[in-house]
């Protein structure tokens, strides 16, 4: 079993990661670390694991764990990351793993050096909604694929949030602006030119707080809209010449619908639903990151995988400077 450290005892963390770790076939949690001891003492009791440290600094350097899960405020990614790495530990850490491009180089770097997986906890890319929907492009189920359009919305002024701070790498794109881009990327293999974009910032809080995007593939084009002060909504739809696939609740399932797919097609003769009960994406994530850390054969978001990804935000961000199109 390889063993994690949850570095913080953020919500997602307790909620949705380490149920997943324990639930898995071939990791469990070891040891749960806080900047306040009695907080990671309380996180590690409810899950029955059995070391706790008040510091993180004390975990890394604890022989308890094998990897460890980050869930830290965005703009601290890095940081932990590279430590945990020169520590001798695998990485899982939350998306995103930076803000910049640039910084990921630094990344690539401390896994070299230290010889460690590390990994951007893109749950969706472990889901079998996903896996499909790749498939069907890739058996031409919607023919030439010509257009993809996607949005992810939801509602938080909350000015202690961390998606409201700056400082703590705050905003939109960074926290939702990802998923339509590393599912597209993902379900087509294929990279992005150039890109057109609108933001908007919060005049209390200076996030960027709406995107309005178009990418060009080459291809085909992906065109999405994200807000962190819009009604909750999640769509991603893939449009050809001979058909779509509309993925219906493609990034938060348990939260925004059923794990569902429509795939309408001329070539099949009308409409057909695929549905994934209880998917455990999360589950299917450590479980592809133990193996991959295990030196098995795994597919895992690599650390080139998100800096293509986080070229295309950085994109966006200057695109939304200027009228007309940026190269990625």
């Amino acid at each position: 079993m390889l063993r994690f450290g949850i570095l913080s005892t953020a919500r997602i963390g307790r909620e949705l990661v380490v149920p997943a770790i324990q639930d898995a076939e071939n990791c469990i949690v070891t040891a749960v670390a806080s900047r306040d001891g009695a907080r990671a003492r309380a996180m590690a009791d409810r899950f029955s694991v059995l070391h706790a440290f008040g510091s993180y600094e004390e975990m890394l350097a604890s022989d308890t764990i094998d990897a460890v899960y980050i869930p830290l405020p965005t703009s601290q990614h890095v940081e932990w990351s590279i430590r945990a790495a020169d520590a001798g530990k695998h990485v899982l850490c939350e998306k995103p793993i930076a803000l910049k491009a640039d910084e990921i180089s630094q990344l690539i770097a401390a896994r070299e050096r230290n010889g460690v997986l590390i990994s951007e906890a893109f749950m969706v890319t472990y889901s079998p909604v996903w896996h499909k929907v790749r498939s069907l492009l890739a058996e031409g189920a919607i023919g030439r694929l010509r257009h993809v359009q996607g949005a992810f919305t939801y509602f938080n002024r909350d000015p202690s949030n961390m998606r409201n701070v700056p400082a703590l790498g705050g905003g939109g794109l960074p926290d939702i602006g990802v998923y339509p881009t590393i599912t597209t990327r993902f379900a087509t293999g294929q990279e992005p030119l150039r890109v057109q974009a609108n933001t908007d910032r919060d005049a209390d809080f200076g996030t960027d707080i709406y995107s309005s995007v178009r990418a060009d593939f080459g291809s085909f084009e992906l065109s999405f809209y994200i807000s962190t002060q819009l009604a909750h909504r999640q769509v991603m739809v893939f449009h050809g010449d001979k058909g779509f696939i509309e993925v219906k609740s493609p990034f938060n399932a348990d939260r925004y619908g059923a794990e569902e797919i429509e795939l309408s097609s001329q070539n099949r003769g009308g409409s057909r639903v695929f549905r994934f009960p209880d998917a455990r994406q999360y589950r299917l994530q450590v479980e592809a990151f133990t193996r991959a850390a295990r030196g098995e054969n795994a597919e895992v978001v690599t650390l080139e995988n998100s800096l293509g990804n986080q070229k295309l935000i950085d994109a966006i961000y200057r695109a939304s400077e200027k009228d007309g199109w940026e190269p990625v």
